[in-house]
This record gives structure tokens, sequence and C-alpha cells, in this order.
């Protein structure tokens, strides 16, 4: 598949809520909270599955409860530009989270949102 889903997010108004919620009923391991970034926290999936986080809702994407799938692409910009085309709606200009890894988030016609990954291999 030349555009994998590879990464998930949860997003609450209580990070550290759903963090114990999804950590006591699916055993998952999650890194510690990062306040910076909503009390976001990383998902260990130990190789099995997709990487994901847990977090609270932050200005930038809206705030409230969501939850996310990103698809990998090699250019966010002109993925943006086809969901445009495509008649889809730009939620998050391409936005550079941390090192390695640039985001953007739109919504398609039914106002799913759906967010681009573009990461850069370690």
């Amino acid at each position: 598949m030349s555009n994998p889903v590879s990464w998930f997010e949860i997003i609450g108004t209580d990070a550290i809520k759903l963090q114990k919620f999804y950590g006591d009923v699916f055993n998952w391991k999650l890194s510690p909270p990062m306040p910076e970034m909503g009390n976001y926290s990383t998902l260990d999936n130990e190789g099995r599955g997709i990487n994901g986080g847990i977090g609270g809702g932050g200005e930038e994407d809206g705030g409230g409860s969501r939850v996310t799938i990103y698809i990998e692409v090699d250019d966010p910009q002109a993925y943006l530009d086809k969901v445009t085309q495509a008649g889809g709606k730009t939620l998050m200009p391409v936005t550079h989270v941390m090192e390695g890894v640039t985001i953007a988030m739109f919504a398609d016609p039914e106002g799913h949102v759906i967010g681009l990954l573009q990461a850069i291999p370690s």
C-alpha cells in the first residue's frame, strides 16, 4: 500500500482519564504524559498494529473529543491540495509537531477528520 494508515489518535477533554481507561481495559503501555502537548502519551504497540497516541484537545485542532487516523504521505501539502480539489476542507495546515514529524488535518466531504503524517524514518 503506497499510503498506509500509520498512526491514530484518541483525543478528549481529560487526557489522563482516557489514558487510564485504555491502559486498564486493553493493558496498553503508554509513555508518560507530555504536558506541553496536552498531556499527550504515545502507545508502545510492541511491534503489533499501528502506532498511536492519547491526549487532550488543543486549540490548534478545535479542542473537544475525536478519534483520528493518520495516513502516511510524502508531501502533506500536495495531498491537502488534492483534498481541496476533491471536495474536502483543510482543518490544520501543514504543521511540524516535533523533530522529524509533520502533520496536517482535513475533513472529507462527509465531515470525517483525517490526518496526514509525514515522518522522517529514524
